[in-house]
């Protein structure tokens, strides 16, 4: 018996041992996977970990050679970016920035090392624009910046790439409804609507005492303010703001390729007459913008003989270097210098240039003089550069010098631009076909802009020898480029509202304009600040504004229409 309970024991005994054998086994395999399991996971977070860093380098490898192509882009243009393309492929961030850059290994697309990839294959297109241009059109040269990296000295051999696709754009300052290089005052007593994309440079004021409403985007390199501008004396309220797309501020600036600052001051020199050209090559950046040399036709008006007995000194732009001169005779075929009148915002006598914009084109079809060289297949001249710069006795105090655009309700067969450093009055229709007065339909107008100091408004019905004029109903359709009298502490700028100037008495009088409004700088001869709705000798007309969409076209751009640079980055994808 007790033989039989030994054995009993001793079989039980060896099944405990073999369960504890298997259970460890079991531990075994368990602890095994787990620690596999936890090798694993700690090797796919260092490989993660460590592909991220290295996407972050290649992304500072894009961005490096990024910022040297926005420097060279806006200093010289595309010229100097292809110039440099070489330059570019050799740049990778290194220890001298930073000391962790020593870590890693930079490569372009074909793994060679301590390159970047830069390419731009792809051609110059006129074209829609995208990010925060959307709904401008320019001309965008593609550009692929590509950039591969590993951290060196690591046993995993992980590799993070990145490629930025950027546009080097030039977009037709014409192509906005309202575009401000200093700040932009929107405050209309009516409802107003702004039918194209708006952008200011500066900051954007915004106070209507009804319904201002944007239709495109609204962008600012400052700030978007729902009030009126600091010093602005004039109170509003009960307006409301309507934004049917984006409005976006803290935008990149865009501005004219000109070598230099966009300052105010800077940019009013492309409107006027240019030092001899032994001090400005007319291949600077400078010398390409400047009207006088787009000019087609140069007309500067000098002190002569007597006040009414002016010299004219008339030649050819830049496309002959001048060299072709047109006599003062020829020239008062459709210019008339004796004509004054009286500007009472001024509180100046005007010694107007009258350019007869009917007698210029009779000219232009007939003359042999200037049509021979001029540089177009149709010998059609398309720009006008005038400038009165009479000074001493020719030029008293009592009174300022102008330019009139008159009899322009039809203009040259290629469209016109006409550009002064004097403030330019327009009388009457202006590229307004007689069926589509006072309408937004431009369908049969000819590309055109008015360029000066600053712009005034004169209808059919103002008089010369008149104080006070009742004013008719008038049509423009032209793009404005020129200056403003910017608010002041107790003094407000009119904004956008009365960015052109009346003189008349236009109260339930219309004023249609069909075009683009551009405010590069200060008036720096029509100085006097706008004198608010009590004025004696004005009173508003009823707006009836619209931006013009053929801008968009770019065949039917204005004449010497200015180009903003700017960078615009689209996608960016990991490769």
């Amino acid at each position: 018996m007790k033989i039989k309970l030994a054995r009993a024991l001793v079989h039980r005994q060896g099944h405990a041992l073999l369960l504890v054998l298997l259970f460890l086994l079991i531990s075994a395999i368990i602890l095994a996977g787990a620690l596999n399991w936890s090798r694993s996971n700690v090797f796919l977070n260092e490989r993660n970990n460590q592909y991220f860093r290295s996407l972050a380098a290649a992304e500072a490898a894009t961005e490096k050679v990024l910022t040297r192509i926005k420097m060279d882009y806006d200093a010289e243009g595309e010229n100097m970016v292809f110039a440099n393309l070489p330059v570019y492929r050799t740049m990778i961030p290194d220890g001298n920035e930073n000391k962790d850059w020593n870590s890693y290994t930079f490569m372009d697309l074909q793994n060679t090392p301590s390159r970047t990839s830069v390419d731009n294959s792809a051609p110059t297109e006129y074209r829609d624009l995208s990010s925060t241009y959307r709904g401008l059109r320019g001309y965008a040269t593609p550009i692929r910046i590509s950039s591969r990296a590993r951290e060196a000295g690591r046993i995993i051999n992980v590799v993070g790439g990145i490629e930025q696709h950027v546009d080097l754009a030039s977009i037709p300052i014409f192509q906005f409804a309202i575009f401000y290089n200093v700040d932009l005052e929107i405050n209309p007593g009516p409802n107003m609507d702004v039918t194209g994309p708006v952008h200011c440079n500066a900051n954007i004021y915004l106070q209507p005492g009804s319904t201002l409403t944007f239709y495109n985007d609204v962008t600012a390199a400052g700030d978007i303010v729902a009030d009126k501008k600091p010093g602005d004396p004039l109170v509003r309220s009960g307006g409301t703001i309507v934004y049917k797309q984006k409005h976006t501020s803290g935008v990149s600036s865009l501005n004219l390729p000109i070598g230099t600052n966009n300052s105010p001051s800077t940019v009013r020199l492309i409107v006027e007459v240019p030092p001899p050209p032994a001090a400005e090559a007319l291949d600077s950046l400078m010398g390409r913008q400047r009207f006088h040399n787009k000019a087609d036709l140069v007309i500067i008006v000098t002190n002569g003989p007597a006040v009414n007995n002016p010299t004219i000194i008339a030649y050819s732009g830049a496309f002959n270097v001048f060299s072709t001169k047109i006599s003062a005779p020829e020239i008062k075929n459709f210019l008339t210098v004796s004509n004054t009148f009286w500007n009472a915002r001024e509180g100046k006598t005007i010694r107007a240039l009258d350019l007869d914009i009917a007698k210029l084109s009779q000219w232009n079809n007939s003359n042999k003089t200037l049509n021979p060289y001029l540089p177009y297949p149709d010998k059609n001249i398309r720009i006008v550069f005038i400038a009165d710069v009479r000074t001493g006795t020719s030029a008293p105090s009592t009174t300022e010098a102008g330019i009139r655009l008159i009899n322009g309700q039809t203009l040259l067969a290629a469209g016109l631009t006409v550009a002064s450093p004097n403030p330019v009055y327009i009388k009457g229709h202006y590229n307004a076909p007689a069926g589509v007065l006072g309408t937004a339909n431009t369908a049969g107008t000819k590309p055109a802009a008015v360029i000066g100091d600053a712009i005034m408004i004169l209808s059919s019905s103002f008089t010369d020898g008149k104080s006070v004029v009742k004013a008719a109903n008038t049509t423009v359709n032209a793009a404005f480029l020129a200056g403003i009298v910017e608010t002041t502490p107790g003094v407000y700028s009119g904004g956008v509202e009365n960015f052109p100037r009346f003189l008349e008495d236009w109260s339930g009088i219309t004023f249609t304009y069909n075009g683009s409004m551009v405010v590069l700088y200060d008036s720096r001869q029509a100085t006097t600040p706008w004198p608010g709705s009590g004025a004696t000798y004005y009173s508003p007309p009823t707006r009836k504004w619209a931006f013009d969409p053929n801008f968009r076209d770019v065949t039917k751009l204005p004449p010497g229409t200015p180009m903003m640079r700017v960078l615009v980055r689209g996608s960016w994808v990991k490769l």
